[in-house]
């Protein structure tokens, strides 16, 4: 029978299901079980597709150190925070979530694994409509609640592994907070659902907000009380709590949730704040998480060393003592919430990880760079060209709408005439283009059509699948290929001399292939094309260190144990590493990786895994 985790939480939404979601279904793969993951987002959205970055997306942080402030106490958010939209294989726009359980368990998930009231309401209305329900009344209870039970028994049957077996648990989160008016119905669809696949299949784990306040210090069990209660009231009851908390949970708080929330105290769960997200996993393991969950779902999980969460504790001691230091400017239009471009930092992450330097990014305003900024605020100008002078490396992210683009434009010109490491993804591929039509082949009016439909030379344009009448799913979206035309390329050498790679796209305008062969004759060179040769998918500059941009998104397949290539290269261009890994086969040298500075408790031994195959064959 499927085991079913659900995950509810308390007081405040944001407070970080979804990164203790990923952390348990993390410690229960590592046993040797296949797991899937379900997101349920209780807006009346489709999908996350439209949505501004500013909108909506939940922080991935809220356990780490904020370094941007300094500040080392829990960071509580919004009911709706900024985010970016995370895309699936089979072209999914779908909650930041889904990305923490790809990255965390390291699997492949569809559309149909976020769920959201739109969703619901849109099938059963279909329904309906076909006659289904044979002249009944259509009501929420039984014919909504029966829907989202039947998707989520489905959806947990669909294989998200690579060997194609069929999930054995299927971890499932609730957005929002308990309480919530537009959640009620999947509360009730839960309630009955406990019932419909036995006790001994489902069980609950509650995550809700200890407040510590700062004037007396104390931990307040109140708020996860009052929030348990509400829990209990609409049918459903914890067999985990767990309490997220700036400092560890003290034995006598820990009793009186257990006394007043009616469970054990080793059910009691301390979600303290931890340097980083990779030591979430290791503080559920360390508090009994497994044998609980064994016991209660009656699971037979073998006892014995397992290297998955080895390698995770040795990647999380490595994050914490790393001392030499790589900084990349992120030139962006959505910089005031990192989470716009949460997917970015953690490939960087994982790329810094990956060559042992600790990652400094500096989010630049594009806006800020552009002449306009210098006379209406010069220290705002100064201030960004300081930032992006200083930094290592540049990248520059993908986005929507002019605003900003200039800027952007600027700092890509900048980097390739400083021969600074550059990686441009989507937008900024597109606005390399733009820069070197303007200044090396003199189209002074070269620009994209989204900005300028009038321009002489068009050098971007909009494809056929763009329907500007239709703002949801109509881009070219999902995992898609990209056949290297030559074996002379930087980034070939990064997929490991692969011929093809499979990355995920989602962007409405590309490169005109009508002009290619005007940038081939100075040096900027097309390498990556798609199957049929018509779209840009990768470019390269000669004589430079590094400057290549990417149509597709990267960030979206890197792992912490696997880091995306264009995002490794980045960094190691970066960190002056990168011509010394292509010389040695693109292995990470074991001196280089693991000093004894460092601190690393990783054995030689598995610095072989850090080799980075194919993609495509993923």
């Amino acid at each position: 029978m499927m085991k079913y985790i659900l995950v509810t939480g308390g007081v405040i939404s944001g407070i970080g299901k979804g990164i203790i979601a990923s952390s348990v279904g993390t410690i229960l793969k590592s046993c040797g079980l296949h797991v899937t993951a379900i997101k349920i987002d209780p807006y009346i959205n489709i999908d996350a597709g439209t949505f501004s970055p500013y909108e909506h997306g939940m922080s991935a942080e809220i356990f780490s150190i904020n370094e941007h402030v300094q500040a080392c106490h829990l960071i509580v958010y919004p009911s709706l925070c900024p985010g970016e939209v995370f895309v699936l294989d089979d072209g999914g726009e779908v909650d930041l979530d889904l990305g923490n359980y790809e990255r965390f368990l390291d699997i492949r998930l569809t559309r149909d694994n976020n769920l959201t009231t739109g969703k619901i309401y849109q099938s059963v209305i279909n329904k309906e409509r076909r006659g289904d329900y044979l002249g009944k009344t259509v009501q929420v209870v039984p014919h909504i609640t029966d829907a989202i039970q039947e998707w989520v028994m489905k959806q947990a049957q669909v294989p998200v592994d690579d060997d194609d077996i069929e999930p054995q648990v299927c971890v499932i989160e609730l957005g929002g907070t308990v309480g919530d008016i537009e959640s009620m119905p999947f509360i009730e669809a839960f309630r009955q659902f406990q019932f419909k696949v036995k006790r001994e299949n489902f069980c609950n784990i509650h995550v809700s907000l200890i407040p510590q306040p700062s004037a007396t210090g104390e931990q307040k069990t109140k708020p996860t009380q009052n929030s348990v209660r509400e829990l209990r009231g609409l049918g459903l009851s914890p067999d985990l709590i767990m309490c997220r908390c700036t400092t560890a949970l003290e034995n006598s708080v820990k009793e009186k949730i257990s006394m007043f929330c009616h469970v054990e105290p080793q059910q009691v769960i301390c979600v303290h704040d931890v340097s980083s997200i990779y030591r979430v996993p290791l503080l559920l393991e360390d508090q009994g998480v497994v044998s609980y969950l064994s016991r209660r779902l009656n699971m037979p999980i073998e006892t014995r060393p397992r290297k998955m969460l080895t390698k995770w504790k040795e990647m999380s001691d490595r994050s914490d003592r790393l001392l030499e230091h790589c900084s990349i400017a992120l030139v962006g239009k959505y910089t005031k919430f990192s989470d716009s471009y949460a997917s970015v930092i953690k490939a960087l992450e994982h790329s810094a990880l990956a060559i042992s330097h600790k990652l400094e990014v500096k989010y630049i305003d594009s806006a800020n760079l552009e002449p306009s900024t210098l006379q209406e605020d010069p220290v705002k100008y100064h201030e960004a060209w300081q930032k992006l002078c200083s930094s290592d490396g540049i990248l520059v992210p993908g986005g929507f709408g002019v605003r900003g683009t200039e800027g952007k434009i600027h700092a890509i010109n900048w980097a390739r005439k400083q021969k600074k490491p550059f990686l441009g993804v989507c937008l900024g591929m597109q606005l390399a283009v733009c820069e070197f039509a303007r200044n090396v082949l003199g189209w002074t009016d070269a620009n994209s059509t989204e900005f300028d439909p009038e321009t002489k030379h068009p050098v971007v344009i909009d494809m056929p699948e763009h329907n500007p009448g239709q703002m949801g799913g109509t881009m070219r979206l999902g995992k898609r290929r990209t056949i290297f035309q030559t074996t002379n390329s930087t980034l070939r050498k990064l997929y490991g001399d692969a011929e093809y790679v499979d990355e995920r796209h989602r962007h409405r305008f590309e490169v005109n292939p009508e002009l290619k062969s005007h940038f081939d004759e100075k040096g900027f060179r097309f390498v990556g094309q798609d199957v049929e040769g018509e779209r840009m998918e990768v470019i390269e500059l000669d004589d430079h260190p590094y400057f290549i941009g990417v149509q597709y998104h990267p960030e979206f397949t890197s792992r912490p144990i696997k880091p995306s290539p264009p995002y490794l290269g980045l960094l190691l261009a970066a960190a002056g590493k990168l011509q010394s890994y292509l010389q040695k086969g693109c292995r990470l040298s074991p001196r280089d990786t693991y000093s004894d500075r460092s601190g690393s408790s990783t054995p030689d031994s598995e610095i072989s895994e850090l080799k980075l195959p194919s993609l495509s064959n993923e």
